[in-house]
């Protein structure tokens, strides 16, 4: 089948969270499933999550939208068909009247979103133009259900090249975990080393031995903080923004990684290679938001939890409902709910060679047979009774 495909692609970097990855998983899944992607030329999707104003943002909109009309209607009379509209679309982005434009020239329409549950109370009445959602975080179906939307539960979108998928050769006898610093993650890792664990942590943040929530800093005039305010209480109610503002006035309780347990920054090769090679690979599913205690954190499965396992790591990660319907958890993965059993979990996977190889073989092989783009097209077409082919 062949797929338009828009999911934050640009036509130079901006200042935003890191998103180019998304471009590439997208466009290497589809083609590894055997299918044909298209994408919209000269169109700046990414450029739709910068900071802008309201007016500014409609601009946008129109003349993006617009484009991609006038591309897919020259498409279909030069007769390209295009089988599938799959965007990953924030609501901003949206343009529902454009959406409605393309479903009745008879493709259908799929947004994949992550972190549903991380930024809404429910979902964006931008959302309900489209004729169904990716959903990946279990957690987040109710959500949609209440609304009476359709979804497809599938997981993160995620692909890795061939040569990150062959077979470790040699452990390094290390625990390590890659990511940025947060204060939840700060305060789990500062507990388990308190416990004796063997952690080795790299990523953006852990150097300064500073609670740090990553966020973009591109723009902090008065006019954007006042946006951000008033999205924040449109997408998450007052009793989150009190949380959030009463968080951000409290001293943080510093939860300080030695220096022994910091690795060096890790460009993209030795990234693959840490996470093949390490004796165990860890992730972690709490997530920083002000709508729950640190005490009570909001949890879900995360693209590591796909990315780990199709590179054959061995792999312990934090439990969520939603890796029970991936994964033979115990048997391909492993997976810890607070400090204590990480740590747990870590001594026994050390002291078990055959177990930490019957998880790296049993992972990746589920990963990469079940857990990938291709498959999960096929549940979208299943989802809309369309043809894979």
């Amino acid at each position: 089948m062949r797929i338009l495909l828009s999911c934050l692609q640009d036509l130079r970097q901006h200042a935003i969270p890191a998103y180019r990855f998304w471009a590439t998983y997208f466009r290497n899944g589809i083609v590894e499933a055997g299918h044909e992607f298209t994408e919209v030329p000269n169109v700046d999707w990414a450029e739709g999550c910068t900071a802008k104003s309201k007016d500014e943002l409609k601009v946008w909109r129109d003349a993006i939208w617009t484009r991609t009309l006038e591309w897919v209607r020259s498409e279909l009379v030069s007769g390209r068909r295009i089988d599938l509209f799959l965007s990953y679309l924030f609501p901003q982005q949206i343009e529902p009247s454009a959406i409605a434009e393309i479903k009745k020239l008879g493709i259908p329409c799929v947004n994949f979103f992550c972190d549903n549950i991380r930024e809404f109370r429910r979902v964006p009445r931008e959302f309900r133009c489209f004729d169904l959602h990716w959903v990946p975080e279990y957690e987040a179906l109710p959500i949609y259900k209440r609304e009476s939307l359709k979804t497809c539960f599938a997981p993160m979108p995620c692909w890795v090249p061939k040569e990150a998928r062959s077979p470790e050769v040699a452990e390094n006898r290390q625990v390590t975990f890659i990511g940025s610093s947060d204060n939840l993650r700060r305060a789990l890792f500062a507990r388990a080393l308190s416990l004796g664990a063997p952690l080795k942590i790299a990523g953006a943040g852990w150097l300064e031995n500073a609670p740090t929530n990553v966020t973009s800093k591109q723009d902090r005039s008065i006019a954007s903080i006042v946006r951000n305010q008033a999205k924040i209480l449109r997408n998450q109610g007052l009793g989150q923004w009190l949380r959030r503002t009463i968080q951000r006035i409290t001293p943080p309780s510093g939860n300080t990684i030695p220096p022994s347990s910091l690795l060096p920054p890790v460009g993209d090769h030795d990234y693959v290679d840490l996470i093949r090679e390490s004796m165990i690979t860890l992730g972690v599913n709490r997530v920083p938001t002000f709508r729950r205690s640190p005490r009570n954190p909001l949890t879900y499965s995360r693209l590591r939890d796909i990315e780990a396992p199709m590179m054959g790591a061995c792999y312990l990660t934090e439990w969520t409902e939603g890796l029970t319907h991936f994964y033979d958890v115990g048997a391909e993965i492993e997976t810890y709910r607070k400090a204590e059993e990480m740590v747990g979990k870590i001594d026994m996977l050390s002291n078990d060679k055959h177990k930490r190889l019957s998880l790296r073989a049993a992972g990746q092989r589920r990963a990469l047979n079940d857990l990938t783009i291709g498959k999960s097209v096929k549940r979208i077409c299943s989802a809309l009774e369309l043809s894979a082919h």
